[in-house]
């Protein structure tokens, strides 16, 4: 997995094809991102233990699925919710079903955000503005985030 300078965002996503759109999508943002990748919950918790060990900085952002194999993504934000480092990250959940008691119970677990999964490229670009519109892909985490009065129905900041 690639190493970063708070540049990175983690997605823990196991679709192919949706990692080759968010690929695409972090390739065309202004800002100078990088993408790590994890599988799964196992890989995303071992990246995320490997940087603290090795003391480089948070990503600036983590993109979750909610279904994942082995640990469901609700256990995985409550994992990294309970970190102290992870505070300040800001954690967008998304699903392509958008079921509310996912969605309440996501935000009852610290997400940040809870979108439905985009179908396509023009789609993960407009969820990354959207992201970067709230100052969440600034590199200063929740701390300096603009608050917004109204986002997109696909993405509701908490």
């Amino acid at each position: 997995m690639l190493r970063q300078e708070n540049e990175t965002i983690l997605l823990v996503e196991d679709g192919e094809a949706e990692v080759l759109l968010i690929r695409q999508a972090v390739a065309s943002c202004p800002e100078e991102l990088h993408l790590a990748v994890a599988n799964d919950a196992g890989e995303a918790l071992e990246w995320l233990s490997d940087t603290v060990e090795r003391g480089y900085s948070m990503p600036r952002m983590i993109l979750l699925d909610l279904k994942l194999p082995k640990l469901a993504g609700l256990a995985v934000l409550r994992t990294l919710r309970m970190e102290a480092r992870m505070q300040d990250v800001p954690i967008v959940v998304y699903s392509e079903q958008h079921e509310s008691p996912d969605v309440v119970l996501s935000y009852q677990l610290g997400a940040n955000s809870f979108v439905k999964k985009p179908a396509n490229l023009a789609e993960f670009t407009q969820l990354l503005r959207e992201l970067a519109d709230l100052g969440w892909l600034s590199g200063q985490g929740l701390q300096n985030s603009r608050p917004r009065a109204a986002v997109d129905r696909r993405a509701t900041p908490r």
